[in-house]
């Protein structure tokens, strides 16, 4: 059985529901110990930020702050888009404990050492 899962996140404030998911997916899978890293991109990177979740809550769902940190209780990772990091403004010290600037070739090689794909 696959030990690892990557999630892509795109979507932030944008988008709630479609954010809350993957927050969701990850937090699940964090909490049933898989060893689970996201990568967010676009509007989902001001989710790795202190106040980015903050306030985001989806009609039906508890808001997304419950799941991102669930998610960084149970050892999961963020991984921030560098591009789209530099197009805010944003450094690793803008970002929550557990999450840092990461790009492609740190997602794929988590990817290839194992890691099942979602979203």
């Amino acid at each position: 059985m696959n030990s690892k899962v990557l999630i892509n996140c795109t979507a932030g404030q944008d988008d709630p529901e479609r954010a809350t998911v993957a927050f969701i997916a990850a937090s699940a899978a964090a909490a049933i110990n898989k060893e689970t890293a996201m990568f967010l991109t676009s509007g989902a990177i001001d989710l790795a930020t202190r106040d980015g979740a903050k306030g985001i809550e989806a009609p039906g769902y508890k808001p997304l702050v419950v799941f991102r940190d669930s998610l960084m209780e149970n050892g999961g990772r963020l991984w921030v888009c560098p591009a789209c990091a530099a197009a805010r403004g944003l450094q690793d010290s803008d970002l929550i404990d557990g999450a840092e600037i990461a790009g492609v070739p740190q997602v794929l090689q988590f990817k290839d050492s194992g890691a099942i794909t979602l979203m």
